[in-house]
C-alpha cells in the first residue's frame, strides 16, 4: 500500500450529499476478479453520457461535459471535497479501490458511511472529517479561485491552504500509523513473518504428521 504522509493537490468539488458507492463505482463493473482498472469508470453514470460496460475503452465513449471531472480545471486533481454522509449505500471495497485509481489520495467531507470509511484506509485513502461550516468554506474558495490547491500534511493533522492557514483533524492513532507506513492488513501481519515462520516449524517439529497432510 502506497504511503500516505504529506501530500499535495487539486481539489475537486463533489456538491451531493448522500453520494453511494453505486454512484462512485456502479454495480456492473463489480463483475472483475481483478482489483484493478476501476479508475476509468469512478462517477460512470455522471461523468459519460451513455452506458457503461466492463471492458468498453473509454476513448469511445461520450463524457458529459458538464461532470465537475470532466472540466478542465479539475484534471488531475487528487484531493475530492464531498458532501455529507459520503460513500453510502452497498459496502463495495471498490469505491475506494476507483477513487484511488483514478488519482485521489484524500477526500475531505463532513461524514461518511461507515464501511466506506473503513475501506478507505484499508486501501491507502484518507478520508478526513470537517466540520459542515468547515467543508462550506472549502467549497466556497474553490469556486472562487481557479487552480485551488491544499497540503494534507498527515504527520501533523493538518489540512494547511495556500496562504498558510490550516485547519486540523483527527485520526485515530492505529490508522495513522499504518497509511504513514504504507501497512494494509497483509502488510502488518507479514511484519511478523518470523515468527510465523519460527511457529510453522516448532509446530512440524511437535507434530510431522502434519508436514504428510498439508501435502496431501
Amino acid at each position: 500500500m502506497q504511503k500516505f504522509t504529506v501530500h499535495q493537490g487539486l481539489v475537486a468539488p463533489m456538491d451531493r450529499e448522500n453520494v453511494d458507492t453505486d454512484a462512485i463505482i456502479p454495480k456492473q463493473f463489480l463483475k472483475s476478479i481483478r482489483k484493478t482498472g476501476f479508475g476509468p469508470n469512478l462517477f460512470d453514470e455522471w461523468r459519460y453520457l451513455d452506458h457503461g460496460e466492463p471492458g468498453q475503452d473509454p476513448a469511445t465513449r461520450k463524457l458529459n461535459p458538464d461532470f465537475v471531472l470532466n472540466r478542465a480545471r479539475f484534471q488531475g486533481a487528487s484531493i475530492l471535497l464531498a458532501r455529507k454522509n459520503f460513500g453510502c449505500g452497498s459496502s463495495r471495497e471498490h469505491a475506494p479501490w476507483a477513487l484511488d485509481q483514478y488519482g485521489f489520495r484524500a477526500i475531505i467531507a463532513p461524514s461518511y458511511a461507515d464501511i466506506f470509511f473503513n475501506n478507505c484506509f484499508k486501501n491507502g485513502l484518507l478520508p478526513l472529517v470537517l466540520s459542515e461550516v468547515q467543508v462550506g468554506r472549502l467549497f466556497d474558495e474553490v469556486a472562487a479561485f481557479p487552480g485551488y490547491r491544499l497540503t494534507i500534511d498527515l504527520e501533523r493533522q493538518a489540512i494547511v491552504k495556500a496562504q498558510g492557514e490550516e485547519l486540523s483533524f483527527d485520526v485515530e492513532p492505529f490508522r495513522k500509523f499504518c497509511l504513514t507506513n504504507g501497512f494494509d492488513d497483509i502488510g502488518l501481519t507479514l511484519r511478523q513473518e518470523d515468527k510465523i515462520k519460527a511457529f510453522e516449524a516448532e509446530r512440524l517439529a511437535e507434530k510431522p504428521w502434519l508436514a504428510r497432510s498439508l501435502a496431501r
